[in-house]
């Protein structure tokens, strides 16, 4: 099992750059930068690449509408150049509140568009001239809503670091976890609860590992949460700071009918604080819609408590077939934190 850690888009990048620095030392395997209408991840993933030396650096994620497969093929390619073969591509749909919100492209036939961006990039990586005829239209037609119908099929002008960046896809949808089984080196669930991932998403990952592409290896997981290691109720009561994240996300990332989150919560069994939780959310009573979430599910989805209960929810975590643990020290000492967990992962 490998280490990796997010770097939430809230934060000051130039701050977490240090850090990250810092965690590549104590063992840190991948490091992971969050988008969603904060500032953009390339941008903190190339001063990643300049003030690292093996840490992998992943976007956690891009979403598919904001830029074109030719935009997403250069970013690959480019920081792939600069972080000398570190690169790893994070992509997902977001959801319509960023997409047509926040940039202004209509969120429509999501898993078409994933199927084709994953195929058109991994094409120029391997400096083939980008070709499409689907979601895409690769040259723009006239009858496509070509200007001049002067467009021409071009490939990638710089030589890659490598011919193929690791694809992985941040997916919840039981269509779309399939289909990233099927086409994608890695998959990306949030808000993961290791006892109750493979009832939820389990024959979709069967299902899209029997229509797996030729040449992939097996896929990859990243999950996890939080991190303590302690006794007492100094550091349980660290998993209140959980709350306010996993709140977001079930009651506020999303309308009602069109939240993947809650639809997640739902499938593990939470249906009525699922429903509370966004009614709360909605209506702007924040500290009561995190008071309702599950402290079971907190419990599960953190590494949160004395190091043989994190131990074991380590190898939880490894059981429900998680490759890349994805945590997020709290304590006064991240560095010492992700060596200890780095150890007890190997």
């Amino acid at each position: 099992m490998r280490l990796a850690s997010l770097l939430m888009y809230d934060g000051n990048p130039r701050t977490a750059a240090d850090e990250v620095v810092a965690l590549e030392r104590a063992g840190l395997d991948s490091v992971w930068v969050a988008e969603a209408y904060g500032f953009d991840s390339p941008t903190l993933m190339g001063y990643l690449a300049a003030k690292t030396e093996t840490v992998r650096i992943g976007s956690g994620i891009l979403n598919i509408y904001s830029r074109t497969p030719g935009a997403l093929l250069q970013t690959a390619a480019g920081l792939d150049n600069v972080s000398q073969g570190r690169a790893i591509l994070g992509l997902g749909v977001s959801g319509p509140q960023v997409v047509e919100g926040f940039h202004g492209v209509p969120y429509s036939r999501p898993m078409a568009r994933t199927a084709e961006v994953v195929e058109i990039i991994r094409s120029g990586l391997r400096r083939e001239p980008l070709s499409a005829a689907g979601e895409f239209h690769l040259p723009l037609d006239k009858e496509h809503g070509a200007v001049t119908g002067l467009g021409k099929p071009l490939k990638l002008l710089n030589r890659p670091e490598r011919d193929t960046v690791p694809i992985w896809i941040a997916a919840l949808g039981p269509k779309n976890v399939e289909q990233t089984a099927a086409i994608a080196d890695g998959w990306i669930p949030h808000l993961f609860h290791p006892e109750k991932a493979h009832r939820v998403w389990g024959g979709a990952l069967a299902a899209g590992t029997a229509k797996r592409q030729p040449g992939l290896g097996p896929l990859q997981v990243m999950a996890g949460g939080m991190v303590s290691i302690g006794d007492g109720p100094d550091t349980t009561s660290l998993l209140d700071f959980a709350r306010p994240i996993f709140a977001l996300y079930v009651g506020g990332m999303g309308a009602k009918g069109k939240n993947f989150y809650n639809d997640v919560a739902r499938a593990y069994g939470y249906e009525r604080e699922a429903e509370q939780i966004q009614e709360l959310y909605l209506s702007g009573k924040k500290r009561e819609a995190e008071a309702l979430v599950p402290t079971e599910w907190l419990e599960a989805a953190n590494l949160v408590g004395p190091a043989s209960y994190v131990k074991e929810r380590i190898e939880a975590f490894r059981e429900a077939g998680v490759t890349d643990l994805n945590i997020t020290p709290v304590s006064e000492d991240p560095a010492a934190t992700v060596a200890q967990v780095k150890e007890w992962v190997s």
